[in-house]
């Protein structure tokens, strides 16, 4: 057994993903963290310990663990999709041991992968949407007009576009073109990898052209769309956060930002997008990513489709 450090070797492995395969920072910050995770239920971890057993005493000690959450709630459990998350990142990393032969087996060979439902792929109703434009529009004391058409534009690409956090934040001005009315999600910021072009709807068309006119006035040198309010620099994922948070609490609804992405997805196949376009403008690489989506629907919205059966009295 290879007697290396595991944590200098997860340092090397993040540093190939970050300069060699040029995965999106986002990604490797989620393999960093995942890691840490992983050192801090399991102290002391070595190579020789990656075996199935320990795997499985990690998602236990994760099950029985009691956090704090809020003020003084004590939650315990998490996820089934929480575990495929974790699994997945820690796979990734056990197999470039093997590839690079400071390890002969992957651990979770030999476990079986969980069945993730999808029921948690929760979308935002048009009162929720409601509640959340009111907070941003008028409710919030935005320190000055800028903040205030920043986050109006924020939330407008995030329902009109169906971006991930990490794309939303990494897009530049020069992704827009505003004259054709398109955007362009470049591949290093994107999980699949790949460019996509997305219509820009003419909702958030507004949004953005009130956003840039305010941005320009600022005279920043930052290629990025969404900047700082007191520098001239992106808009961080902490101030993301600390947006996001606000939102929240003076809307008084409680949402993830993954879950304008799930309403974008949910609102297009109400209105008919076929699932094909649908992968594209979300950029799936695997069309049954696409179709768990199709498990959100109500039911409400299936049974126009059974209307269209024939009649049993034209059957017989």
């Amino acid at each position: 057994m290879d007697t290396k450090d595991i944590k200098a070797l997860h340092e090397e492995f993040c540093d190939e993903c970050r300069f060699s395969t040029r995965l999106s920072p986002q990604t490797i910050k989620g393999y960093e963290s995942t890691f840490q995770l992983l050192n801090k239920i399991i102290p002391d971890i070595t190579l020789g310990m990656l075996v199935p057993k320990m795997m499985n005493e990690f998602f236990k000690r994760l099950e029985l663990r009691e956090r704090i959450v809020g003020r003084d709630k004590v939650k315990k459990g998490i996820k089934i999709s929480t575990v495929g998350t974790y699994r997945s990142k820690l796979n990734t990393f056990f197999d470039w041991l093997i590839r690079n032969r400071h390890l002969k087996k992957n651990p979770f060979n030999s476990i079986l992968y969980p069945k993730i439902e999808y029921s948690d792929r929760k979308f935002l109703g048009k009162e929720q949407l409601k509640k959340i434009w009111l907070a941003v529009s008028h409710n919030i004391d935005w320190d000055n007009s800028f903040l205030q058409k920043r986050n109006l534009a924020l939330i407008g690409c995030m329902l009109y576009f169906g971006l991930r956090r990490g794309e939303l934040l990494q897009l530049q001005v020069l992704d827009f073109d505003l004259e054709k009315r398109e955007l362009v999600v470049r591949g290093q910021t994107s999980k699949s990898r790949r460019d996509r072009c997305l219509p820009i709807n003419s909702a958030v068309y507004k949004l953005l052209v009130d956003y840039l006119k305010a941005r320009k006035e600022r005279h920043v040198t930052t290629p990025y769309l969404f900047i700082s309010n007191n520098r001239d620099g992106m808009l961080t994922f902490d101030g993301f956060k600390h947006f996001i948070a606000k939102v929240v609490k003076e809307s008084g609804v409680k949402f993830h930002p993954h879950r304008f992405r799930h309403t974008f997805a949910v609102n297009l196949l109400l209105n008919g997008t076929n699932l094909v376009v649908l992968k594209e403008l979300l950029g799936h690489t695997d069309i049954r990513m696409t179709a768990a989506y199709l498990r959100c629907l109500p039911a409400s919205e299936k049974r126009k489709d059974l209307e269209t059966l024939s009649s049993l009295e034209s059957l017989i």
